[in-house]
Parts: C-alpha cells; structure tokens; sequence
C-alpha cells in the first residue's frame, strides 16, 4: 500500500525545488550571454545589470511555469506524479532544448544584438543545407555544444537530487482517506499558480510582453532581461497569425492616413494622378540643374553589411575603407542615410523596387504580397528593354531573388555558377566579391554596346563566416576590436569595389552612368543605439557621375534611405517619368530635413521613424519613445521628452505605415494605368 499513492507534498516540493533548479539554469544563461557580449554593459552602471537579472525571473518564471504545466496536471491523478520516470524525462527533454537555445542565443545576440525571434524561423525555412554550412563554418560549433552538454550534466544533477530529497517513503504515504480527498484542491491550487506564472502575472489584465522588460535607457540592459525561449515561442505564436500587421491596419482611419503620407513624399515637381485608386502614383519632372541626357546608364552596388560606423568618410579613423573614401571624394555623399531593414532582403526591396520594409512583410519577396507590380528600377528604366543584368555571388534562388526580380521586370541573371573562371569560391555562398566585380565589369562592357542599360551587382564576402581568398590582398585587421573578423571581410569588400572602379575607368560606358554605392545594412557595434539599434541600419549612399559634385555638393545631410534610391537616380536622367515610389527625389530637397522610416528584421511590429535629428520609436507593447540624434563624429542617441512633437512624428509614422499595408493589401503598389 505504501507503494500505490504518492505523497502529494513529496510531488510538490519535486515540483518546487525542479522550478528552482530551472529557474538557476536560466540564470546562467543569462549570465553566459552577458559574458559573450560584456562589451555592451561596459557603459551600462552595475545596478541596471543587476536590475536586468531581477526583472528576468519573471520571463523565466514563464518559460518554467510552460514546462511544468503538464506536470501540474498530473497532481490530479491518484497517483500523482508516480515514479516520476515520465516527468524526469520530460524535464530531461524541456531543459535540453532551452539550453541549446539558450547557447546559441550567445552568437545569434551578437550577430543581431536581439533575442532569439523569427529570424530563426527564416533561415532555417530558407536553405537548411546553406544555413549549416554557414554555422558550422561562422561559428565555435564544437566549443558551445560541449557547453551545452555540461549546463545540461548540471541541470540533470541537481534534478536527481531533487527527485532524490523528495522521493516518496512508505513512512509519508497517503493510501487514501482525508488525504486523497485534498488532493484535487490542493491540485488545483498548485495549477492555478502555474498558470499564472505562465501568464506573467496574477492579475486580470494584460499578460507579460517583451515591454515589460524595459527598465532602462540602456537597449542591453533591457534586452538582458528577456528569456530567448520566451521572445521565440511568441515569434512561432505571432506567426501562427494571419496578419502580424493587425495593429497598424488599425491605426487611424485610411483617409487621414492618405493625406498625411502624401504630405511626407508629395513634392513640389509632383503632379498627383489619379488620387481616387493610386495612393501615391504622380508624374515627377526633375528641375534641378544637373544637365538633361549626360547620364544615360545606372548602376546600383549593394554592398553586403556596409556599416556606416565603420566608413572613414563617415567619420571612422581605423581605415576599414580607403577606396570608398577615395570614391566619396569624387561623388555625392549622403551622411545620414539609413537601411530600411537590417537584412539584405529588405535592403533588395527597398533598393531596387523602392517599397518599404513593412511590419508582418519582411520576406516580401518570398511573400504572396510580393507578386504584384512594385514601382522600382525595372518598372521605370526602360520597361521595354532587355538590357540590364544582376551580377551576384552566390545562388539567386536564396530568398527568391531572381522569382521576385524577374516578375518586376529584370531580365539577365548571373550568379556565383556563372562567374568565369572565379579565383576563389566561399564553400557556403559563392565566388569571392573580387570575382562578382570582374565578372560585373565585363557584363557592363557588353551592355553598353547595345545602348542605355542598368545593373545591380551585390556583393557577400562581408558575411558570416568571413570566408576570404589567401593571401588577402589587404592587411587584416587586429586592433582589438570586438568586430576585427568582420571588418577585415568589410575592408576586403571595400579593395574589391576600388579594384572595380580602376577596371571600368577607361571604359567608354563609364563616363554617361550613374553609379550609386550603398549598404544593404549595417552591423552591431560594441553600443546599442535606441530599442532599433541605428548602427544596424546607418550605412552610406555615394552618388558618381560626372559633374555631381559641382551641381549638389560633397555632401548630403538630408536624412533619407533606400526607397528614395530609385527616384533620386531616374531624376539624374533629366526627363518626368511616373512612379509610384514610397521615396522622393533627394536633390530636389532644399530646406526639407528629410526622413527614413525603418524596421528591424524579426517578429515584433516595432519601426522607427527618423526626421531630421529625432527618432521616434514605435511599438504595439511600447509606449513611443522620442530620442535626440548627432551624426559627427559618429553617430549617437539619447532619449528626449517632446510631448507635442513625439505626438506629431507618430501620426506621420502610423500613417505611413497604414497607407503602405492598404496599398500593399489593395495590390496597388504599382502604376495604375487607364481603363
């Protein structure tokens, strides 16, 4: 008989002491990451870090109180928990997989200084066999699973123990009577605090959000307190959802919305056509002085994870970019540019097709949405011609580049298996961005033969897992800096795109084209920038063509970003053309300050809205937050109180925003023709 019922108070301080030991393991993680990432909290004051590991628990209260929930149910049985043998393998099982999440959120944090979120869905749906090879290759593989497996031999040692000092005896046995007539009650009782830990919260309202984790001024600190498990399991949750976009959709009626967007990117030289079925469909007749017909070409390099942080024209003195620098000496370069995402498929959308990044259509390109007719580059330049070409390293069927680009309307596609007689291949994407640039050199040489063309060339040897030819033809870069691998592959990049520029010099071509450089995104840098973190989106955009500089100046502070690429560059052409682009023409800006709408990748609604030197950050579980910007000698943020103005910035944001999902929604992201 003393073997048949367990004793309930045994079960529950198994139950308590197991959430102890979960609880600590997760503690752990949490200091393993603040480890791994300890540049970030030097700045940050001890007390916030410490404050960081408090409001932690209740994150990793929920993740325990999701794995202990069937275990809570199982008090109400006659036998409770048993032998425990299912439990322990369950709890063996749980714990295992939050380790290993909480181990690789060590390098995911500092490759995107966020908590594990939908990105991992994303790659791991994109190209298994290309992801892994990337990860094995990027990253200490071995070193963290050993890791690993010993958080995970502790975690299995203290439960042993636990079930080992609450381990049923015949002397504590209920066989039944008053005993067993309580259990339900206390059962209950026992579930329902569960299930409140699960929620976050004791109360009726609101559960626990990622918002609540924010105590600080400091993004790390806040980011610190979340639990991986917990921000991935509601990015699986969040896309389970139709629309991750619901909350915009309801921000304000669409009307008001309309006319505030078109104040944002209606200009002067704009004449708005038909205003009843096309949000922002208008006819643009450049009057800016830059002669009529002297270009006739346009060239758009995407350089892979060209941080403006790290550009000695921007203001870096480690001389990771030379011949950019030289370049900007002969063009027209823009100091306060932003990425519209911090992937480079939003960088390819936004570039090229002139659409925003947009929350709940970050992979537009692999979207249904993504189908439809987009006002970019080969909609505009020459619809009718086949003479254009996109010049890549690697594969085009990654996140469906070459499906998304062929249905705008680009014809000519040569990828890493195209590239003759490459001098060094990347295992895991392709040819070396020496390689592309020789390759994109001879393309432009046979499209000019033919008449006005255009071109994209993206280059990829500035990405995880750095692979670069030996012996390099730069020096590497080993001043201590956290990022010296990456920005060793970024001042490769950078000889590569020198290296083409001295290539084409002479040729016939080069003199009537347009050239536009810019980063498809930045990178995380040793401090985070607002709950966006800026330093992932602040990259570089330099015009070259002839004259530029004596028609606009050396530089640009008007803040813009990728979606005004497209509009900025057929306006150097000299002729109205009709367009549909979420941008503006920058050059014809005098005394406007610009602004940038951005989203970081992941599977938050969060987006950011810069104008001028403010930044207001928005958010469906934040309040907003207004902050201040200085862009010399680098760029810096703080947070700022402005009442009137914070309330102004998001109307224009959620407008913006609103007006592009409808349009989105709508299929009305093209021109709209008559009939």
């Amino acid at each position: 008989m003393a073997g048949g019922r367990t004793s309930l108070r045994r079960d529950l301080a198994f139950l308590s002491f197991t959430a102890l030991a979960l609880l600590a393991t997760f503690a752990l993680l949490r200091a393993c990451l603040l480890w791994r990432n300890s540049g970030l909290a030097d700045a940050i004051p001890k007390g916030e870090i410490v404050q960081a590991f408090l409001v932690g628990i209740r994150f990793d209260l929920m993740v325990t109180a999701y794995i202990l929930t069937p275990l809570s149910l199982a008090l109400f049985a006659p036998r409770g928990l048993g032998s425990r043998r299912l439990a322990r393998l369950w709890l063996a099982a749980t714990s295992a997989a939050v380790i290993f999440l909480g181990v690789v959120e060590l390098d995911f944090y500092r490759e995107f200084q966020t908590r594990l979120n939908s990105l991992v869905f994303q790659y791991l749906a994109e190209d298994p066999q290309t992801v892994g090879k990337m990860i094995w290759a990027g990253f200490p593989v071995v070193r963290y699973s050993l890791l690993a497996a010993f958080l995970w031999g502790l975690f299995l040692a203290a439960l042993g123990g636990v079930n080992r000092l609450s381990a049923p005896s015949p002397l504590t046995a209920a066989p039944g009577g008053a005993r067993f007539a309580v259990r339900p009650l206390v059962a209950a009782l026992a579930l329902l605090l569960v299930v409140a830990a699960a929620r976050g919260s004791l109360s009726p309202g609101p559960p626990l959000r990622w918002g609540d984790a924010i105590h600080s001024n400091h993004v790390f600190a806040n980011h610190l307190a979340l639990n991986g498990t917990f921000t991935l399991i509601k990015a699986a949750s969040a896309r389970g959802h139709l629309q991750l976009d619901r909350w915009w959709l309801k921000a304000g009626d669409s009307a008001s919305a309309l006319r505030a967007t078109r104040d944002m990117v209606v200009v002067a030289s704009d004449h708005l056509e038909r205003p009843d079925s096309a949000p922002l469909q208008r006819l643009y007749t450049p009057t800016h002085a830059y002669p009529p017909g002297r270009i006739k070409n346009i060239v758009l390099i995407i350089m892979e994870s060209f941080a403006g942080a790290y550009v000695g024209a921007l203001g870096n003195n480690q001389g990771i970019t030379p011949e950019f620098d030289a370049l900007a000496a002969r063009g027209l370069l823009f100091s306060r540019f932003f990425a519209n995402g911090t992937h480079t498929h939003q960088g390819m959308f936004a570039s090229v097709a002139c659409f925003p990044n947009l929350p709940g259509h970050e992979y537009l390109m692999q979207q249904p949405e993504g189908l439809q007719d987009f006002s970019g580059l080969p909609k505009l330049f020459n619809p009718d011609s086949d003479n254009n070409v996109y010049v890549y390293n690697g594969d085009f069927r990654w996140d469906n580049q070459e499906g998304f680009f062929r249905n705008q309307g680009m014809d000519n596609f040569v990828g890493g298996d195209d590239i003759e007689q490459p001098g060094f291949v990347d295992p895991v994407w392709g040819v070396s961005d020496a390689d592309v640039f020789r390759q994109a050199a001879a393309e432009l040489e046979g499209l000019s033969r033919r008449g006005a063309f255009y071109a994209v060339i993206q280059t990829l040897s500035n990405h995880t897992p750095f692979a670069l030819p030996a012996p390099l033809p730069v020096a590497r870069v080993d001043d201590g800096d956290a990022n010296a691998e990456h920005l060793t592959a970024m001042r490769y990049s950078d000889w590569a795109l020198g290296e083409f520029f001295r290539q084409i010099a002479d040729q016939p071509f080069y003199r009537d084209t347009l050239f536009v450089v810019v980063g498809d995104h930045g990178f995380g840098t040793e401090s985070i920038l607002s709950e966006v973190n800026l330093n992932r989106f602040h990259v570089p955009l330099l015009l070259i063509a002839p004259g530029i500089r004596d028609a606009f100046g050396a530089t640009s502070t008007t803040v813009a970003s990728q979606v005004d690429i497209v509009p900025t560059a057929l306006a150097l052409l000299g002729k109205p053309f009709r367009h549909q682009c979420w941008g503006r023409d920058l050059l014809s800006l005098t005394d406007d300050p610009g602004f940038a709408v951005i989203k970081p990748s992941g599977s938050d609604q969060t987006v950011a809205l810069v104008e001028g030197d403010r930044i207001l950050t928005l958010s469906p579980q934040t309040p907003p937050q207004l902050g201040v910007l200085s862009f010399a000698p680098h760029l810096q943020w703080r947070p700022t109180h402005d009442r009137q103005l914070a309330g102004e910035m998001e109307h224009r944001l959620k407008s913006y925003i609103r007006t592009a999902l409808d349009a989105l929604g709508t299929k009305r992201t093209g021109i709209v023709r008559e009939g």
